[in-house]
């Protein structure tokens, strides 16, 4: 291969894995909340994502609703939209199904509500799918912004050599590192971080300090719905999706949130920054059917390496 092209294509494939990366990132960040707060293995997390996609969609194109603001600005506001909306399903979800096998009535139970937790959230995630199926229709869809078929090119830096950046997927990367620097910051400092931090660490004590806990679960359940749909959202600007469009991306987080460092929100973005990376640059010597392969040779060497994960010491604390 001619050296201009190898270096086009790696230059290319690392500005593709950190920006791809970035919106995995806030992606992890969904699940990390949710099982860093309420240590729920949460498997309808795809479907929260798919349910951010066609929520977007339906904002901007199906109603209309935001057509006003032009297909450049429209989608990603869509996209932000689809974060409140997704956190009220994702809050009415857990008052009416998940607190039932969560939460400290489920402490002194056998299993502590493992197994429930296990059941219900699988239960969810099909019936996410054959409803999404039945309501959405199976052809693929997805939010139409004129960003996606343009990039910004930078150089050329090594004789002929160019870096491409879509423009879409520039914005989207630029969205989810504000959103999620937003959560960090409301997370550390703020009243309802301190709670919801307080009910992770020690429930039984947040609640003789009068802190509801189970009103916080809601809260943590819903941000992590919310937060994942406004991934699924951006994500929708440059891919076509489906019902089931979350079975591709569920493995995804979960490797993402482990390699950060499980209940750490801060490791959950860097896993996610690393899930992104690796399969970029993997599709250089590998064909797409085996990058998933290669994210997972990298999750194991750096679980082998350091089990608690890259940010295992906050894994204690959301």
């Amino acid at each position: 291969m001619d050296l201009e092209v190898l270096i086009e294509n790696v230059l290319n494939a690392v500005a593709a894995g950190i920006i791809i990366g970035c919106i995995y990132g806030l992606m992890c960040i969904g699940l990390g909340l949710i099982f860093g707060i309420m240590r729920i293995v949460n498997f309808a997390q795809g479907e929260l994502l798919m349910l951010g996609m066609f929520a977007s969609l339906y904002l901007v194109t199906g109603g209309g609703v935001l057509a006003f603001l032009g297909p450049y600005i429209g989608p990603f506001v869509g996209a932000l939209l689809a974060g409140p909306i997704v956190f009220a399903g994702g809050a009415l979800l857990h008052k009416l199904l998940i607190a039932r096998v969560s939460g400290l009535r489920t402490s002194g139970s056998l299993d502590e509500g493992h197994f429930g937790q296990l059941i219900v959230t699988l239960g969810i995630s099909l019936i996410l799918q054959n409803g999404g199926l039945i309501v959405f229709g199976s052809t693929p869809v997805t939010v139409r912004t004129p960003l996606a078929s343009s990039a910004i090119e930078i150089g050329p830096i090594y004789g002929d050599a160019t870096v491409f950046l879509n423009k879409a997927q520039l914005v989207a990367c630029a969205v989810a590192i504000v959103i999620a620097i937003s959560l960090y910051l409301v997370l550390e400092y703020s009243r309802l971080g301190r709670a919801l931090r307080a009910a992770a660490d020690n429930p039984t004590a947040a609640t003789y300090m009068g802190i509801d806990t189970d009103k916080a679960y809601r809260i943590a359940f819903g941000l992590g719905s919310g937060i994942t749909a406004i991934a699924g959202g951006l994500m929708a600007t440059y891919l076509s999706f489906g019902p089931f469009v979350g079975l591709d991306y569920v493995i995804i987080m979960y490797s993402g949130v482990v390699l950060g460092g499980m209940g750490s929100i801060l490791g959950a973005f860097w896993g996610g920054l690393t899930v992104g990376f690796v399969q970029q640059c993997s599709a250089l010597i590998l064909p797409p059917q085996l990058q998933n392969a290669a994210i997972f040779v990298v999750f194991l060497m750096i679980v082998l390496l350091r089990p608690q994960g890259l940010f295992g010491r906050s894994a204690e604390r959301a």
